[in-house]
């Protein structure tokens, strides 16, 4: 199944409180039930005005409809073609 990073832009996201991001958490959680086993959230990184998503799905169009339905930003979608990391200098 295919992987997106997705960048969501929200002023002031490294402000937001545990429970502002348990709400959003929350809120995510609810769409992807709706949606089905095809779409999973893996994780989200927290910058000070953006959030990065890390999410599987078939296409970028259920990406796109999970953040629709949540009422989430989806400034870009990108699907991710390979993965590096320090073990791929060996």
């Amino acid at each position: 199944m295919p992987k997106f990073v997705i960048e969501r832009e929200i002023p002031g996201a490294g402000k937001l409180s545990e429970q502002e991001l348990n709400a959003i958490s929350q809120k995510s959680c609810s769409v992807l039930r709706e949606l089905g086993p095809q779409v999973q959230w893996l994780h989200s990184y927290v910058t000070a005005d953006k959030i990065y998503c890390v999410y599987i799905a078939p296409d970028e169009e259920q990406v796109r409809e999970h953040a629709r339905l949540g009422g989430f930003p989806a400034n870009s979608v990108a699907r991710v073609v390979t993965t590096i990391d320090p073990t791929t200098a060996e």
